[in-house]
């Protein structure tokens, strides 16, 4: 855990949630939020990825501390107009269409989402070239940025991925030259490259991306292409485990600079850059709240059991992913303890490692009642919750000083069987 006050940090203040709100709940930081959003800066445009945490109040806290925001489906788009960020800038001027506040980012167009992004007028994103030809047969002169996959990735897991052959994003780097044909043969216009390859910062590895990044734009200009920006993608990391780094953003600027220099000299005038991160802004702001409900030993291993699961907090089962856990109150000495959840599923553990090997993590004795804090969840947490096992989704409240709002009720069993009353 990164040692930053914050609500998730204040054991008085989560006891008083739990006992106003009810477990399991969300709880987010609004100041860590713009924190860390001020650490990105330098960057002339931050692109927040929305599909990490798309609550209505977090996209208006970033809309009001300046951030844009990538939308991944329309109803993600539908999402960034409901909290305030605008359309339309598709047939707008490219330098308008290069300041869009939304920039919606697909590897395909249903054919709602097609007539949607048309009717909006939404700047695309497109990883794939079919996108194109849809695209500039329903809508020409529509403003596009160039998704492209440089045949290599980077994450923590394969299912994070991005990058490479075994990845169905972006336009594969070899078939740019087709791209931009079917983009002039649609009259699309052209605002700018797009490269995401997944999470994680290794600096070897990023210096790589900058290089593909450089030869891409360089074919695109020998194309007789303009540019008007370049986009880093997201894939901030951020220290889930103790002892790991914290990113050097001002380093991870420099080498994106020094490529949009580089490009910026083959094309002749300034280049904006974007960077599009999700995770790094919201991680680090939010925990998830659930008590203790049952204690027992199975054989060498002793299980605690909570009101939370992994339908509310899938990232350990999916992806064997880690989150530090510590108990608010009880102290003493530390056992080998496996945290797992209510559902009816082996894999319902929040302690256990990629494949699902069953970790145990060292807390104090715990029993009934007690209060678990499960750290770093503000990303990919509740944007992933499902209704598995006919489970509401439950309760997220939003922390800012003095003052807490709920930004999403719990819901309740009565609403989801509302959906299939006939």
């Amino acid at each position: 855990m990164l040692l930053r006050m914050n609500a998730c940090h204040d054991d008085a203040r989560l006891i008083q949630l739990a006992q106003q709100h009810g477990t399991p709940l969300w709880v987010m930081d609004a100041p860590t939020v713009r924190r860390q959003l001020d650490t990105l800066r330098a960057f002339d445009t931050v692109r927040y990825a929305q599909k990490a945490n798309p609550n209505l109040h977090l996209l208006r806290l970033l809309r009001q501390a300046g951030a844009k925001v990538d939308a991944v489906s329309r109803g993600e788009a539908l999402r960034a107009l409901a909290a305030g960020y605008r359309g339309g800038a598709a047939r707008a001027p490219l330098d308008e269409a290069l300041r869009s506040e939304i920039v919606y980012t697909a590897d395909l167009l249903d054919r709602e989402s097609l007539a949607f992004v048309t009717q909006q007028g939404l700047v695309v994103n497109a990883g794939s070239i079919d996108m194109l030809r849809q695209l500039g047969q329903a809508s020409p002169g529509h403003a596009v940025w160039l998704r492209l996959n440089p045949g290599f990735g980077h994450g923590h897991s394969r299912k994070t991925n991005t990058g490479g052959e075994h990845s169905k994003h972006g336009i594969w780097h070899e078939d740019l030259g087709e791209a931009l044909a079917v983009l002039r043969q649609g009259s699309l216009r052209l605002v700018g490259l797009h490269l995401h390859i997944g999470s994680g910062v290794d600096y070897e590895h990023l210096s790589s991306v900058c290089g593909a990044m450089l030869d891409l734009a360089r074919q695109v200009h020998a194309a007789g292409f303009d540019l008007q920006a370049l986009s880093a993608g997201g894939g901030l990391s951020i220290p889930y485990r103790a002892g790991q780094p914290v990113v050097d953003v001002a380093h991870y600027f420099s080498l994106w600079d020094a490529a949009r220099r580089e490009a910026e000299q083959v094309f002749g005038h300034a280049l904006q850059l974007e960077i599009e991160p999700g995770r790094y802004l919201v991680a680090e702001a939010g925990c998830l709240l659930t008590e203790v409900r049952a204690v027992k030993r199975q054989g060498s291993n002793r299980f605690v059991l909570v009101d939370a699961g992994f339908n509310e907090l899938m990232r350990p089962a999916m992806y064997g992913a880690h989150h530090g856990i510590r108990a608010i109150g009880p102290r003493g000495a530390l056992h080998p303890t496996v945290v797992a959840g209510p559902l009816c599923e082996s894999g319902d553990v929040f302690t256990q490692g990629e494949g699902g090997e069953v970790l145990a993590r060292d807390l104090p004795q715990l029993s009934v009642g007690d209060l678990l804090v499960i750290e770093n969840t503000g990303a990919y947490g509740s944007s992933m919750s499902s209704n598995y096992n006919s489970r509401p989704l439950i309760a997220e409240v939003l922390v800012d000083g003095d003052a807490v709002t709920t930004i999403r009720r719990r819901q309740t069993v009565e609403e989801l069987l509302a959906l299939e009353q006939s």
